[in-house]
């Protein structure tokens, strides 16, 4: 019965320290990381809780608005999926759209062919150029936006002459429609539009931002007279909050790319490219190999040993194998007057091992080139015959 050694550890193993060495940089990136994402995390859940939600109290909340409306006698109603909000629109409805933006172009397109017919009112509240075209035909969204402060109205609509200077800055509007309102221009290009409808009832409002409706700036300038003119025309308001989790449509879905924020992506890439930069940094002070002399002298059997151990523990017996005929085949090549060059070449080789012994070629043939064996016992007895063959070549 047999046992095996317990495992002792080698000059290889690395210790805990060095263990500890190499991947301290990654530790310490990934709690940057993590860091990071909880602090952004933190900020934007505290910061804009509840945003434009008619049913919240907090700043960047709209319950304000929605009371005001209610003792003037218009009813709010929130809507989450886009079904819902299709089927509220009609000629005594506003319909808001608090984040034009999160809906995709086939949910925009059918928003749009159930807004234009209704003969309602239709408050798209800052939406971007993914959105405008689609909602409000004929609209375009300028890619610089201007300061969020108050502007004057500068236009003929009653409802902005009557609420004075408001904070509309934000998204700013071009349009094709001669007949629109284009009111509190900054850098004469529009922040809000009313759009009249094609049929002739009905009409579409941009707002290029949504301070007027927000707690927190409701009683600045003509805010709160603005938001209730806009949206208490009709007896009945609609809000309409998307969710990316509507699936009451199918279409054009955006991927998780078109949901990641623009900075997430840039600073993604950032990431990359200085990763790669610091590959090739470290790639560079890679030179050549340099031959270094050992600290300590090692006997060859030593290292044969040691060979011998990794070889057994891989089971490598046709590796092993292969080395010893090819060491033989080397030291014997000499002894009977073969080139080096042509010593593992068996019609050369053989030829001239057969002219010094007398045997059978093929035994010879099958001993320094025949096939690997198949257990440890024919490779211990491959190992005699090879060394009994040098011994006998040897013999004068």
């Amino acid at each position: 019965m047999t046992t095996e050694a317990p495992a002792t550890a080698t000059s290889t193993t690395p210790t805990g320290r060095q263990v500890w060495s190499r991947a301290r940089g990654a530790a310490l990136a990934a709690v940057l990381i993590l860091a990071a994402a909880v602090a952004m995390a933190a900020v934007h859940s505290t910061d804009h809780h509840g945003d434009l939600d008619p049913r919240s109290a907090d700043p960047y909340g709209s319950r304000a608005v929605a009371r005001l409306l209610a003792a003037r006698g218009v009813s709010t109603r929130v809507v989450t999926t886009l079904g819902a909000a299709r089927a509220a629109t009609g000629p005594d409805t506003t319909l808001l759209v608090a984040v034009p933006d999160r809906l995709t172009h086939r949910q925009q397109e059918q928003l749009h062919a159930a807004t234009a017919a209704s003969g309602g009112r239709a408050v798209l509240v800052a939406p971007g150029s993914w959105s405008v075209e689609r909602l409000a035909p004929g609209v375009t969204a300028d890619p610089a936006t201007s300061p969020r402060s108050a502007l004057a109205p500068h236009c003929l609509l009653p409802e902005a002459r009557r609420a004075g200077s408001a904070d509309t800055g934000g998204l700013r509007y071009t349009t094709t429609h001669l007949d629109a309102d284009a009111c509190y221009p900054s850098q004469r290009l529009a922040t809000l539009l009313r759009v009249p409808a094609a049929s002739g009832s009905g009409d579409t409002v941009v707002l290029g931002a949504p301070g007027i409706l927000r707690n927190n700036r409701l009683d600045q300038q003509g805010n709160a007279s603005l938001a209730l003119q806009l949206l208490g025309s009709r007896p009945h308001l609609v809000w309409y909050l998307p969710s990316l989790s509507d699936t009451t449509t199918t279409g054009d879905r955006r991927n998780f790319l078109d949901l990641l924020p623009t900075g997430w992506l840039l600073a993604t890439g950032q990431l990359l490219l200085a990763a790669g930069l610091a590959a090739l940094w470290r790639a560079r002070r890679l030179g050549p190999l340099v031959a270094e002399r050992l600290p300590v002298a090692i006997r060859a059997s030593e290292t044969t040993e040691g060979r011998a151990r990794l070889y057994r523990k891989a089971d490598a017996r046709d590796h092993a194998a292969a080395v010893l005929r090819s060491a033989t085949r080397t030291r014997l090549a000499p002894l009977v007057g073969v080139p080096p060059a042509r010593a593992h070449t068996p019609e050369y080789l053989l030829l001239a091992l057969s002219a010094h012994l007398t045997g059978d070629g093929r035994a010879l043939h099958a001993l320094l080139f025949g096939p690997p064996p198949g257990d440890d016992a024919t490779l211990v007895a491959l190992t005699d015959r090879l060394d009994a063959l040098e011994r006998e070549v040897r013999r004068p």
